[in-house]
C-alpha cells in the first residue's frame, strides 16, 4: 500500500533539490514568470528548454541502456487543449505554475499558497468527475500512447538533435537581443 521508505527519502531529496533549482534559477519568483509571458524575460524559457534536453536526453539514455522502461500516456488531444485553456490563464494570473507554487511557498511567499489551495481545490473537483471528463473529452481525439519518434517516424536522436540546435541559436538569439 505505502512505497517503502528508502524510496520516499529519494522522492523527498529529489524535491527538495528540485525546488532548490528552480528557487536558484530565480523561476520560483512570480514577477519572472509573468515577465516570460510579457515577454520581456526569457529565464524560464531557458530553464524549461533546458530541462527538457538534458531530462530527455537522459530518459533517453537510461532506456538505451536497458535501467528504465518508457510508459508513454495516451495522447487525448481535446483533453490537452481543455487543460491547457484552464492552466494557462490561471498560471498568468497566480504567476506560478505548480512547481514553482510550491518552491515559492516554501520560501514562505503567501501569494504561493493560495495558488496551492486553488490547485487542492481544483484535483478535488477533478476527481469528483473524472469519469464524466474522460468520456467527454478523451473520446473525440484520442491518438493512444504514442511519441513523437513514433508519429514521425522520425528517431528520438534527431529530434534532441534539432530541439538542441534551436535552443543553442534561440539562446544566442535572445542574448543578442539583451545586449543591444
Amino acid at each position: 500500500m505505502f512505497e517503502p521508505l528508502p524510496r520516499l527519502l529519494l522522492g523527498l531529496l529529489t524535491g527538495f533539490l528540485f525546488g532548490f533549482f528552480l528557487q536558484k534559477g530565480r523561476v520560483s519568483d512570480r514577477r519572472v514568470i509573468v515577465s516570460q509571458f510579457l515577454l520581456r524575460d526569457f529565464t524560464v524559457m531557458k530553464v524549461m528548454m533546458t530541462a527538457i534536453l538534458v531530462g530527455g536526453a537522459g530518459v533517453y539514455a537510461m532506456l538505451a541502456a536497458g535501467w528504465v522502461e518508457l510508459s508513454v500516456k495516451p495522447a487525448h488531444l481535446l483533453s490537452i487543449i481543455v487543460g491547457a485553456l484552464i492552466f494557462g490563464p490561471a498560471m498568468v494570473f497566480l504567476g506560478y505554475c505548480p512547481g514553482t507554487a510550491v518552491a515559492a511557498a516554501g520560501e514562505g511567499k503567501r501569494d504561493a499558497w493560495w495558488g496551492l489551495l486553488g490547485m487542492t481545490i481544483g484535483a478535488a473537483v477533478y476527481s469528483e468527475f473524472d469519469v464524466a471528463c474522460t468520456r467527454a473529452l478523451r473520446a473525440p481525439v484520442d491518438l493512444g500512447p504514442v511519441t513523437l519518434p513514433q508519429l514521425t517516424g522520425v528517431p528520438a536522436a534527431v529530434w534532441f538533435g534539432a530541439l538542441a540546435l534551436f535552443a543553442w541559436f534561440f539562446f544566442r538569439w535572445l542574448d543578442r537581443r539583451a545586449e543591444s
